[in-house]
């Protein structure tokens, strides 16, 4: 019987499951919520006052360059959420591999911490940076005719962003979204392991499989804290990723020297810009995300795991 229960708790979802979980899951999410990025965009590239509001900007996108641009940049902003969650899941399964307890099994607090802080720096790195410098590059472009906008599409802007300021010029911004993401992932990994466990009971490994809705509401609350957090990165970051190097002399020299500038220029709350719209996206977001990645994590369970212990037991008897 100790046999049995130590199996279930040894029982090890791969991290290729958890990629492919993540990578479907971020499909769904950037389909539904392009138009609620987009908004936040505009916002905090806004210095002259020129949207009131979520609802204003919105409405003005839509009224002065059709409601397609609210979509604007979707298509890097879909490939780079599916790469990035794949590799979120993925580098964050490989990480807790590392964390677990040889004889339980389980991840501590901090292991499961410093895992997502891990996964979030390594997402920063490879995917975030590049495409959400080219997104932000067609997001900010105002104007309804096409032969005008500076970007084209998404390979147009990458390659001219290269050929215009080098290959560094995609990873403009760097700085702060390895802040940023590593500190949003860390909670977020953390937070979603306690509200499954809390809420519902749920461990991995568990063979249980949470209902769509019991994935949102954790997933929900755990995107809440992050942006909250790092409200300030990731304003920082969209200054210095949207500022081309080839426009002149830069406005912003870094991270810190952006900060003090934004703050002495526009005041401390100019350093949370766009909160609204981004607490209205990441929580939804995560809640889209999980409710699809548990499902297949949960698939494999069922299939896997369930069906092995069974087998176990039988042979152990």
């Amino acid at each position: 019987m100790e046999k049995a229960q130590s199996n279930s708790s040894n029982a090890v979802i791969p991290p290729y499951v958890k990629a492919l979980s993540g990578s479907l899951g971020g499909i769904v999410e950037a389909s539904c919520l392009q138009p609620i990025d987009v908004i936040k965009t505009r916002l905090q590239l806004d210095r002259t006052g020129t949207y009131r509001g979520i609802i204003h900007c919105g409405a003005t996108v839509s009224r002065t360059e059709g409601v397609r641009a609210l979509w604007k940049g979707l298509t890097p902003f879909a490939t780079h959420l599916t790469l990035k969650y794949a590799l979120r899941m993925g580098s964050n399964a490989v990480l807790q591999g590392a964390f677990k307890d040889s004889q339980t099994g389980k991840v501590s607090s901090h292991g499961r911490f410093i895992s997502g802080f891990g996964a979030g720096v390594l997402e920063a790195l490879v995917i975030v940076t590049p495409f959400e410098v080219v997104k932000i590059r067609l997001q900010q472009q105002r104007g309804l005719s096409h032969e005008l906008l500076k970007y084209k599409g998404p390979v147009h802007c990458a390659r001219r962003i290269i050929r215009e300021e080098g290959v560094r010029g995609l990873w403009s911004g760097a700085s702060p979204t390895v802040m940023r993401n590593g500190t949003n992932q860390a909670a977020m990994f953390s937070a979603k392991n306690a509200f499954d466990v809390l809420l519902w009971k749920k461990h991995e490994g568990d063979g249980r499989v949470l209902l769509p809705w019991q994935s949102m509401i954790s997933g929900f609350l755990a995107g809440t804290a992050g942006p909250i957090c790092t409200g300030p990165f990731d304003v920082v970051k969209t200054r210095l990723m949207a500022q081309g190097r080839g426009d002149g002399e830069l406005k912003y020299k870094g991270l810190f020297h952006a900060i003090r500038t934004i703050y002495a220029e526009e005041g401390l709350l100019a350093l949370w810009k766009g909160l609204v719209p981004r607490l209205m996206r990441i929580p939804p977001g995560q809640a889209i995300m999980w409710g699809v990645a548990d499902q297949v994590i949960g698939l494999y369970e069922r299939q896997y795991i369930t069906v092995a212990a069974p087998l176990f037991n039988k042979e152990t008897v």
